[in-house]
């Protein structure tokens, strides 16, 4: 629930054409009393009720749905509470370039709206939908307490085109599903038609799993940070591939897969301060229709990795990386990666296992158990918000997404008072997989993956998980590899030989998970370990290259990696679009008004990985760090240093760092330090950062043959599906590293195809310095001859009898038996 307080300036009256229709309303009315007498569960009748709440519009009648026990609870009269229409009397100029900030002239309508026990309904007659050329009507629920307005955003939007903070849009969604470029992908699921693999599941085709995916964070990945331009790339790449016009570097690095991952796309949390991106001019007046209004609107513009979501409008696409403002350009992104001539999967990230910390002033009090590790915990008990979030898992999903990713499933945990114990909702999961999509008038069931690290956060949690409770209770789902999870740092020498333990667990039971060292947290996490000065230090695998770019660079997209992953292990690999670019990555959001500073000081490493002096010194970049007087590449890099220490002395009191830092003597301009020049660097770094690690500045800076072999590894792994089960190693099949290591850590392993068809022989230095192997005597089971180089990394002579392999260089041979 938000207590902001919308001010409006009455203009001239108009003649009001929104009006509430009585009759059908009390039919919903009477409609949601039968679901409730229908089911003697709570749970079983809330979800068939929330899946009326928001907003749904068909031919000019809209129905209108709110949960609001907060407000019944605090004893406000119903005929205090109104269904709030703002509907604009203008063209809205946010899609257009180059407009900031613009007045929007609306017509309000304020109508009464009936209470049906805990809820608020409506059906109303006049609201404009919004379609892919123009802006519908916002809505919101108004009330009034001790003479005051309030409003309750709608929970379950489609469309927040100003931001979660503001109203919900009505949105044509019958006109947007029938307009989609990719209707005829959806029709085709489950026929012999159909554009990709499913299965028979209770009668529903189930989409198979992708054979290898890769990660896209949408606000970096284009120049501008919008779906609509991943969906102009996506749809040059396809013009490029049916004309047979050669792929660029920065192009080919999208190849390869028939699976994308997205990052959260929902809409985020804001700053206090810093974000506002709707606000009314004048006096609010006494409940009245028909008047004029004048709004003063911006399109959101926001840093966000995408986790940090207060569950409000989680239904709609995030606006802040929509260029028109429309959601229409997330059905457009998803229609270009299905019309390609070899589909593309859509996966969306579902992280809907807490709350950020500003989701109690949008969320009724009902939906918050109390505060959690990441924010919020929400009460997954309740049988309304147990049903609600389901229902915005639905409602995202039929966007029209194939697989979804359930984000830190081991976080859907509930508190049992009588044992005094928290237990994992593995029954909520259940329910979860069991929702189901609707898209181009076919109904079909995702792929499902779960990110699952239980019995995290115990302290043993890396030794005690096996990955795989989740696939067990639902054979049918993935779940991420020990090797995918954030802990796992490649750069570090050792890494392939004290992981080898989990790496043969992928080998020997991984064909249901997902596997990959690339992906938003590894790479960052990588970028937060320190890089030593020496070999005294800690132990940077020093062979990757001869400074942190190339080290950082190397070790999420090395060669022999990559070759392991598609080559040669189970399970469906995944990578990143950001290492696959050889980007800078690290944790960027400006939406935190109250740990920014610590965030940013706890990246205090990320200058040696990333950033050298020349590009520093770039006048493309950092320049609002410059502004504040850190001219000096080596100046930043030790007061972000200095700022980490600092914090972790003074436990992070803004105060007490400023006059430390102060003290000590810092690079930024003026004599005094203040707790807001400490804000302001952070806020400065975030945008910066953000801006330095988009993929437009380094697409054309990548090595065009190492792109085309690095693509062919991938569609070595297509044209070999089969690759997804597991390596036999107590069979026929082989997978094992070289002993003894001896410095140089070699892998290598032998499959057979199902129908004995083909061989696949790979050996691969993973780390260490130059060894020479004989590949076919690493084991007895390998055949001996008949062998055909079929990748080999840039720089490697696939010799079979004295095979030379750097670090990071492998090679893979096939075999006709």
């Amino acid at each position: 629930m938000n207590g902001v307080h919308y001010y409006y300036r009455s203009c001239t009256t108009v003649t009001a054409n929104v009006r509430l229709l009585d009759e059908p309303t009390e039919d919903l009315r009477a409609w949601h009393r039968a679901q409730r007498e229908r089911h003697d569960d709570d749970f079983e009748a809330a979800k068939e009720i929330v899946t009326r709440l928001g907003a749904h519009y068909e031919d000019g009648v809209t129905e209108i749905g709110f949960w609001t026990p907060e407000i019944v609870d605090a004893g406000v009269p119903h005929d205090d509470v109104y269904l709030e229409v703002l509907t604009p009397t203008e063209d809205v100029r946010v899609f257009e370039d180059g407009v900031d900030q613009q007045t929007i002239e609306v017509r309000r309508d304020r109508l009464p709206i009936h209470r049906e026990g805990e809820y608020h309904w409506a059906v109303v007659e006049g609201m404009r939908p919004g379609t892919r050329e123009q802006f519908g009507s916002l809505y919101q629920l108004v009330y009034r307490e001790d003479g005051e307005w309030h409003t309750v955003q709608d929970p379950l939007a489609y469309s927040v085109p100003f931001g979660v903070f503001g109203p919900a849009e009505l949105i044509d969604l019958d006109t947007l599903d029938a307009e989609r470029d990719d209707r005829e992908y959806f029709e085709h699921l489950g026929t012999d038609a159909e554009p990709i693999p499913t299965s028979e599941d209770d009668g529903l085709p189930r989409i198979e799993p992708a054979t290898s995916m890769v990660e896209i964070h949408p606000g970096t990945a284009t120049e501008n940070g919008s779906l609509g331009g991943l969906a102009r790339r996506y749809d040059r790449i396809s013009e490029k591939l049916r004309t047979g016009e050669d792929l660029t570097a920065g192009e080919r690095i999208h190849m390869g897969y028939d699976g994308i991952q997205l990052m959260p796309i929902e809409p985020i949390t804001e700053h206090r301060e810093n974000h506002e991106f709707w606000q009314v001019e004048g006096d609010r007046v006494a409940p009245q229709g028909g008047e004029t209004a004048e709004l003063i609107a911006e399109q959101p513009d926001l840093i966000n990795w995408g986790y940090d979501i207060v569950i409000r409008a989680f239904s709609a696409p995030n606006p802040a990386i929509l260029e028109t403002g429309r959601p229409h350009e997330l059905v457009d992104f998803i229609a270009a990666c299905h019309n390609l001539p070899e589909p593309i999967r859509i996966v969306f990230d579902i992280a809907l296992g807490h709350a950020e910390g500003r989701a109690d002033e949008l969320l009724d009090e009902e939906f918050i158990e109390g505060p959690g590790m990441y924010g919020l915990e929400l009460d997954y008990l309740h049988p309304v918000v147990r049903a609600t979030v389901l229902e915005l898992q639905r409602r995202k999903m039929d966007f029209g997404a194939d697989g979804i990713r359930v984000d830190g499933a081991q976080d859907f945990k509930y508190y049992d008072p009588g044992p005094d114990e928290l237990f994992h909702d593995d029954e909520f999961l259940a329910e979860m997989d069991e929702v189901t999509q609707e898209v181009g008038g076919t109904e079909y069931r995702p792929w499902m993956i779960y990110e699952d690290g239980r019995p995290w956060p115990r302290g043993d949690w890396e030794l005690a998980s096996t990955y795989r409770e989740l696939i067990k209770q639902h054979p049918h789902s993935f779940q991420w590899s020990p090797i995918t999870f954030a802990h796992n740092k490649p750069a570090l020498l050792t890494f392939w030989a004290s992981k080898w333990w989990r790496v043969f667990e992928v080998a020997d039971f991984g064909s249901n998970w997902i596997t990959g060292v690339a992906n938003h947290d590894t790479l960052r996490r990588g970028t937060q370990q320190p890089l030593p000065k020496g070999w005294e230090e800690d132990p940077i695998n020093p062979y990757l290259g001869d400074d942190g770019p190339e080290i950082i660079d190397e070790a999420y997209d090395q060669p022999s990696t990559n070759m392991l992953l598609h080559c040669l292990l189970p399970g469906v690999p995944m990578d990143f679009l950001n290492a696959n670019a050889h980007a800078p990555w690290s944790f960027m959001r400006d939406t935190d008004d109250e740990w920014n500073v610590k965030v940013v000081a706890e990246e205090d490493n990320v200058l040696d990985w990333h950033v050298p002096a020349e590009l520093y010194d770039d006048d493309r970049f950092f320049g609002r760090l410059k502004s504040m007087g850190i001219d000096d590449r080596d100046d930043l890099d030790h007061f972000v240093h200095v700022l980490h220490d600092v914090g972790e002395a003074t436990d992070w009191e803004l105060e007490d760092m400023a006059a430390t830092i102060e003290a000590l003597g810092s690079p930024l301009a003026g004599e005094t330090v203040t707790p807001e020049d400490l804000e302001r660097f952070s806020e400065h770094w975030m945008a910066d950062v953000n801006e330095f690690a988009n993929l437009s500045n380094w697409l054309d800076t990548l090595d065009p043959d190492r792109a085309e072999f690095t693509q062919r590894v991938r569609e070595f792994r297509q044209d070999r599906p089969w690759l997804l089960e597991d390596i036999d190693v107590d069979g026929s099949e082989v997978f094992d590293y070289v002993h003894p290591v001896d410095g140089t850590v070699v892998y290598y392993g032998f499959r057979a195809s199902p129908d004995g068809d083909e061989q696949v022989l790979f050996v691969g230095n993973m780390e260490g310095p130059e060894v020479t192997v004989e590949p076919t005597g690493l084991d007895p089971s390998i055949p001996a001859d008949g062998w055909e180089p079929a990748l080999a990394s840039p720089g490697t002579a696939p010799d079979l009898d004295t095979l030379t392999l750097d670090n990071g260089q492998a090679v893979v041979w096939t075999r006709r038996p």
